[in-house]
């Protein structure tokens, strides 16, 4: 006999579910089970990871969610209560059941929350094509109805699901976790069924993956509800039955029911929906009137070159038609115009943009549009390296904007585009290696201090495993060998180490879509911000347009800093060349100079003795692990040309920019093309193969480097030994790439990132008054930067003024070559008070003294905390 499990939940389950996805799918693959359903509580996260993960193992995948329902009206907030919420399991059986299942799960959300996403009677009835539904368990609205002894009520349930669904593609669950309710539950069941001829299936509640995992659950399901698991009064599953039990073990349950075992093969059998990933779901960019959208783009470009160029050389007249053609070629034609659009939007409204940011700096398209403001040919940025026209991806092109106004531009985009075309992202924060030692030592019962000096044992480093931190602290592996306590609350830990703990919305990723987005994923509420239900990768895969509005703090110091001096710092006419600039750099004076003031970073440039903005960029570029092993060569290099030797001459003018060190992408690329032959979008393959170890790849690719390819008698790649390059320097030059390529950086994003590090340092050289100023503003809430900052300011001979109702203003503000220390950093004074201050004081003169502050602002946002604070 076979059988399908199809009432699963994961991990997504959110501190519920218990199972891990992958481990789900390969203890049914083990147990001989050919088919999977996943049906997390409310929520669709996690059925694109069990999708991959069950079709990898060679099992069919059943998509589904177990949904909360409600009988009253949706919207209606009085019915929300557990007692008054019932759960229904839906399984997709084609495309329009899942299109219906993403919509019932994002009205549950979007409409219906109330302490659950509940969905009414309404909205199923609506929805209810392709799906098949299970009565769920004992929270369920017909078992509920059956224990309280009203079997009309539940006969009169069933039927109604029965007529939405349809006969045939309703069933009602069986289950048996040793339960007293479900012995009591069951026979009833049956009677049900056989009253109404709606049959009847199988199913176990999987919580868990193996019986020994109920423990791991109950600490879960505590670190939800905040209880201990000593506390009697607590929700609790009864048993250790919820985990995925073998076909056997399930048919022995049931003796009495064979049909509800060979039910849930039918069931599967009728459930086959596959998704379709890399579809092009991008909205269209509404042109004007009679326009086309290519001669649109092709006419803001051209216009745009002009600008930037002047008089624009046949190189970059060749290079934007090639990239036109590309982005014509590849569909992204409106992909480039909804960026523009919204980057213009910003500009001619006073918000600040960055210069770029990632490897959309290497487009002269993004350039000549204004999207970047990075010139691609001054630097050698590829843009292959952004879009590679021989392996179809999504652009990502990533904006920096004023942090302050970067809600103003997702704004923008919602009216533009309808707010039901755009969400922001959803992101999941997991159970990390010391955050999980603190909740599972809390739920245990255990004394704060133990559990803190164990959690703090795990080294602070981002991503290290719990394991491995055992494995490293001998002292943490001795507690954990040898004390109970401390082995339970760790085995504990790392039975839940990485677990999704809680979804909240990305910080900056917003998607837009060709259609309402709930059309093709499935959407929620995070703090009344809609979010999908996918996460960024996911979205990009199914070929939804994905971006980051990202809001960067400098860009606002740089803008306030700027408009405070009265200047005009324009990226388009900025020479990146003053000898001041780069002194400050190479003396380490770099605190709140943009990617500059970590004291690593200072020590570095002080050694570095930066003299170009290529410095700069080879300075983000090296200052990270990996890379920070050529940092010596490269200073040596630097001071020593002459003595920098190359493998081969055709080196020297990729990599003299670097004094011979491969320190990018773009170079190992370069070097790919220019003596391997390559196409530069081959090139960009076996850099993306190096920098993922892709050893099978670029040892296939070692042997086409060197001696080229050759297809029915046509050379393809000429190869190395073909272009003057010996067999032997070809193999060492291979080599060093692929050392090199492991930890290479995107120039791209250097390049645009250094020019922000020399606005700031530029700020700072000539304008510090109101540098500091502006830093002093972006940094209002920290009394920590600001007391670093005041220190910062001693150092350069700026008296920081305190306080002063009579003269300061909310902000920091420049007052006789001096900064005034501005209200809004006054604990308790808030925005709206200092402002009110400010008015009275220009309205009607100086406050005289402090009965004559209180008697003019009562009534004003004066109250008694500011007041003291003040």
């Amino acid at each position: 006999m076979d059988f399908t499990h199809l009432h699963v939940h994961s991990a997504y389950s959110l501190l519920d579910g218990a199972g891990r996805i992958q481990d789900l799918v390969e203890k049914a693959k083990a147990q001989g089970q050919t088919a999977l359903a996943l049906t997390d509580h409310g929520v669709m996260y996690g059925v694109i990871d069990f999708y991959d993960a069950a079709k990898e193992a060679g099992i069919k995948p059943i998509i589904g969610c177990e949904v909360y329902t409600t009988d009253g009206d949706r919207h209606e907030k009085s019915m929300g209560r557990d007692e008054e919420i019932g759960h229904l399991v839906l399984l997709c059986k084609n495309e329009t059941g899942y299109k219906n299942l993403i919509h019932v799960v994002s009205v549950g959300f979007t409409e219906g929350f109330y302490y659950k996403p509940r969905v009414d009677f309404e909205t199923l009835s609506a929805h209810a094509e392709g799906l098949i539904a299970l009565s769920a368990c004992l929270a369920g609205d017909i078992p509920r109805a059956l224990l309280r002894g009203d079997f009309e009520d539940a006969k009169r349930r069933a039927l109604r699901y029965q007529s939405i669904y349809g006969e045939g593609n309703f069933y009602l669950e069986l289950q048996d976790h040793g339960i007293d309710e479900q012995r009591k539950l069951n026979p009833l069941l049956v009677r049900l069924s056989k009253e109404t001829g709606i049959p009847l299936v199988a199913t176990n509640d999987v919580h868990y993956i193996e019986k020994k995992d109920a423990k791991y659950q109950d600490v879960l399901l505590c670190i939800q509800t905040g209880k201990n698991v000593d506390d009697t009064d607590r929700m609790k599953f009864t048993g250790e039955e919820f985990y995925l039990k073998s076909t056997e073990e399930m048919a022995a349950l049931f003796p009495y029911a064979p049909e509800a075992i060979a039910n849930t093969v039918k069931i599967a059998e009728a459930c086959n929906y596959d998704f379709t990933f890399h579809q092009r779901l991008l909205p269209k960019y509404d042109v004007p009137k009679g326009q086309d959208a290519f001669a649109y783009l092709t006419a803001l470009c051209e216009k745009g070159l002009s600008e930037r160029y002047g008089t624009p050389s046949d190189e970059a007249r060749e290079r934007l038609s090639y990239e036109l053609g590309v982005i014509h070629s590849m569909g992204f034609v409106d992909y480039f115009l909804i960026v523009w659009d919204f980057v213009n939007y910003a500009k001619t409204n006073g918000i600040a943009v960055g210069p770029g940011r990632g490897s959309a700096a290497g487009s002269i398209v993004a350039y000549s549009l204004y999207i970047t403001d990075v010139d691609p040919l001054r630097y050698q940025l590829l843009f292959e390296r952004f879009l590679n026209p021989e392996r179809v991806s999504m652009p990502d092109i990533d904006i920096d904007f004023c942090y302050m106004r970067r809600p103003e531009v997702i704004e923008y985009v919602n009216r533009k585009y309808g707010s039901d075309r755009v969400a922001q992202i959803i992101t999941f924060g997991t159970m990390a290696a010391r955050a999980v030692i603190r909740d599972v030592g809390r739920v245990l019962g255990m004394p704060y201090q133990d559990v803190d000096t164990i959690a703090k044992m795990v080294p602070n480093v981002l991503n290290i495993k719990l394991s491995d931190a055992i494995d490293m602290n001998p002292k943490l592996k001795e507690a954990f060998e040898n004390d109970t306590r401390i082995h339970e609350l760790l085995e504990i830990s790392l039975a839940l180490e990485g677990l999704p703990r809680h979804a909240s919305t990305h910080a900056a990723g917003v998607v837009i879509s060709n259609a309402p987005v709930h059309v093709h994923v499935p959407l929620q509420k995070n703090d009344d911000v809609i979010t999908t239900q996918f996460p960024m990768g996911t979205l990009e895969r199914l070929g939804l347009l994905k971006m980051d509005f990202l809001g960067l703090r400098n860009l606002t110091v740089i803008q306030d800093a700027a408009q405070m001096a009265g200047i005009t710092l324009d990226t388009r006419n900025m020479v990146y060349d003053a000898p001041e600039v780069y002194q400050l750099i190479s003396r380490g004076d770099t605190a709140g100079v943009f990617q500059l003031e970590s004291a690593g970073m200072k020590s570095f440039m002080r050694e570095l003795s930066p003299d170009s903005l290529e410095d700069i960029i080879a300075g983000i570029s090296l200052y990270r692990p990996g890379p920070m092993d050529s940092i010596p060569t490269y200073i040596k290099n630097k001071k020593n040309p002459d003595k920098i030797q190359y493998l081969h001459p055709l080196l020297e003018p990729i990599l003299q920019v670097t004094y011979g060190c491969i320190v990018y992408q773009e170079q190992v690329m370069q070097i790919v093309r220019d003596i391997g032959g390559y196409s530069m979008a081959r090139a960009d393959s076996v850099r993306k193969a190096m920098s993922k170890k892709k050893t099978d790849v670029m040892e296939k690719e070692r042997e086409v480097f060197i001696n080229g390819l050759t297809e029915n008698g046509e050379v393809i790649i000429r190869g190395a030994v073909r272009n003057g390059v010996s067999a032997e320097i070809a193999n060492k030059i291979y080599d060093d790439m692929i050392d090199f390529a492991k930890y290479a950086f995107n120039k791209s994003h250097a390049a645009a990132y250094a020019v922000l590090a020399y606005e700031t340092a530029y700020l700072k050289c000539f304008y510090k008054v109101y540098f500091m100023a502006a830093l002093f503003n972006s940094v209002l809430g920290n009394s920590d930067k600001i007391s670093a900052y005041a220190v910062e300011c001693d150092k350069m001979q700026i008296q920081l003024l305190p306080p002063d109702v009579n003269k300061s203003m909310f902000k920091f503000s420049e007052e006789d070559g001096n900064i005034r220390f501005g209200l809004g950093a006054v604990r308790a004074v808030g925005q709206g008070f200092a402002e009110s201050i400010a008015r009275e004081r220009a309205e009607n003169g100086a406050f005289s003294g402090l009965g004559d502050f209180i008697e003019r602002l009562l009534g004003k946002d004066l109250n008694k905390r500011a007041l003291e604070e003040l």
